[in-house]
């Protein structure tokens, strides 16, 4: 696989696995990313031009996405709408991208018969019982886990994953599928969970927690999720879904207090704000199909330190985050987050 076309390279999780592909294959990388807000041409600076090329555009745009798809020999699918809250606001563009979005790349996928990995969610299982409410041994989810999305984006996630199902069975076409817990680690966008409590801390502010702050997160660094990728992509059987997680569990509040005190602040100096519709109690990923079969294992296990990596590049790369900060925190208050 000397040319892969990676959808949504120029975002978080995306650009962190073209700059693993550059740095650790040969291969030829096309990033196909429509430059929504929550990507940027910056997240892939310093990649050598003559490896790396950007088109600009929307994967649903079957005019776009067949020549491209047809000059490569596999296609990695990260471009996808992400944001929870956005989804209960306006549920539309979570359905064009995440839904007819992956129709388009299967379609020309299938019609010049090329390898194509698809990189979903945790959150298409909807949640688990947090561990005080488990009966017996806590559950995690697993690749034979039952689909029961709970939000708008999580059952797009859970539909165009059924999709890519249906054409390796229908069409043969040669895919994986992949369900990764949450990411963490530089260029997220401010809007996501650990990036905005850490710039809400740097600029003096307390850090907001949605309910309770019990619910649980399997955290992983964005770098491990590419290495799986890459290994998936590598070595997966095709029709397989692995699930990919680096036992990174954590509730929401115990990482915001781990960020107050990398700053030096009280454990306690958290505002409490209305919880958002539809909250998901706890993710857990059981991954050990991933590392027995493919001998995958993740490098950042302790998440404190990946956190304090995440935290350091926040602070020195503030141009690239502090124009969007005000936008962000207005419509969070807006709904009273």
């Amino acid at each position: 696989m000397n040319r892969i076309l990676v959808t949504g390279g120029a975002g978080f999780i995306g650009s962190n696995f073209v700059h693993h592909v550059v740095g650790n294959t040969d291969a030829q990388v096309t990033v196909l990313d429509k430059l929504t807000y929550a990507s940027t041409e910056e997240s892939l600076a310093g990649l050598p031009e003559d490896r790396v090329r950007l088109v600009v555009g929307d994967i649903a745009d079957a005019s776009v996405v067949d020549p491209l798809v047809e000059e490569a020999d596999a296609v990695v699918h990260y471009a996808a709408e992400s944001h929870n809250d956005n989804s209960l606001s306006d549920p539309g563009p979570f359905i064009r991208t995440n839904i007819v979005g992956t129709f388009t790349l299967l379609e020309a996928a299938r019609r010049y018969d090329k390898r194509f990995h698809h990189v979903s969610t945790d959150e298409v299982y909807g949640d688990l019982p947090l561990v005080e409410e488990s009966l017996g041994e806590p559950k995690r989810f697993t690749e034979d886990t039952a689909y029961n999305p709970s939000s708008p984006y999580s059952a797009s996630k859970a539909g165009s994953d059924h999709l890519v199902r249906a054409w390796v069975r229908s069409f043969g076409v040669r895919a994986t599928i992949s369900n990764c817990s949450n990411n963490y680690g530089p260029w997220q966008h401010i809007e996501k969970f650990i990036p905005r409590q850490v710039t809400e801390v740097i600029d003096g502010r307390r850090p907001r927690v949605y309910g309770d702050g019990l619910n649980v997160r399997d955290w992983i660094h964005t770098s491990d999720h590419s290495s799986a990728v890459l290994t998936i992509l590598d070595r997966g059987r095709i029709g397989e879904t692995y699930l990919i997680g680096a036992d990174g569990e954590r509730s929401n509040i115990d990482v915001v207090r781990a960020i107050l005190r990398h700053f030096g602040r009280d454990d306690d100096d958290i505002e409490w704000v209305t919880d958002r519709a539809g909250h998901d109690r706890r993710y857990a990923i059981e991954s050990g199909k991933l590392r027995t079969e493919l001998g995958w294992t993740p490098q950042f296990q302790d998440f404190e330190a990946g956190l304090a990596d995440t935290i350091e590049w926040y602070q020195a790369n503030e141009a690239w985050w502090r124009p969007a900060k005000a936008a962000t925190e207005a419509a969070y208050a807006a709904k009273g987050q």
